[in-house]
């Protein structure tokens, strides 16, 4: 089984690479995990930076001792995929956080769609924020990555549009083959930049909306036959860019 990753805010070892990890963090290492000496543990920022360690010792139920050899940068991954998704009801907003970050995107933009049934005001909206955020931060642990997708601010349908302006690839998964959609299992995709990628709600992406983004540059595309859920397109979408970019192989 490969070492369980944990979070921190710094990297200063003491004499010898001793670090202690403490807080919540150690918390979870030492009451949680029981990890033991001789166990491999790696450390992350979630920014990119980790280490390799080595248990040493526990102290307590929160203080996890370590020896930190050295501390390594991992390269940012091209092409780079952002995920725009639309507010799902409920709990699939998480679930779609949760999966994509597994799958390996790089950064996730909430976005407001006309047709959304969920929206974030107020202090819900911050609760919901912070709920993806901290999703985000635990698939990133759970599957080893060391560099965590930033979950941005909320947009509006105006803000998405000048995001699709600036990418490399600009791409809408839309369902409407009528309107002249595209393939995405053979769309032409830059080896290097950013690609952006459009999901919409459940009630699809309106005629406007379509048309803001195409007139910013984008592309619509259909990824098959069947209609996904808006907490699973996302998924799907980028597994086929990762597959297809060979940032999977």
């Amino acid at each position: 089984m490969t070492a369980p990753v944990f979070v921190v805010e710094h990297f200063d070892a003491q004499g010898g690479g001793r670090y202690v990890l403490d807080g919540p963090e150690g918390r979870h290492a030492v009451s949680v995990k029981r990890l033991r000496p001789g166990e491999d543990v790696v450390l992350t920022d979630g920014a990119g930076r980790w280490a390799d360690c080595v248990v040493l010792d526990t102290e307590g139920k929160d203080r996890l001792i370590v020896r930190m050899d050295s501390v390594t940068e991992e390269p940012v991954e091209e092409p780079r995929i952002t995920v725009v998704q639309a507010l799902p009801k409920g709990d699939r907003g998480e679930l779609a956080v949760e999966t994509m970050t597994e799958t390996g995107v790089d950064a996730i933009v909430p976005w407001a769609a006309s047709r959304c049934i969920t929206q974030w005001k107020g202090d819900r909206g911050l609760k919901a924020l912070a709920k993806w955020r901290a999703t985000a931060r635990e698939a990133g642990k759970q599957s080893r990555r060391v560099r965590f997708p930033e979950v941005a601010d909320a947009m509006s349908t105006k803000q998405v549009a000048a995001l699709l302006a600036t990418a490399d690839l600009a791409a809408v998964l839309h369902e409407d083959t009528e309107l002249g959609t595209e393939p995405f299992a053979t769309a032409e995709l830059p080896s290097s930049g950013e690609i952006v990628l459009v999901v919409g709600p459940e009630g699809g992406i309106s005629p406007e909306e379509v048309a803001l983004f195409t007139e910013a540059g984008a592309r619509t595309f259909h990824l098959g036959r069947t209609v996904l859920r808006t907490s699973t397109a996302g998924t799907v979408a980028a597994a086929l860019l990762l597959a297809r970019t060979g940032r999977w192989s």
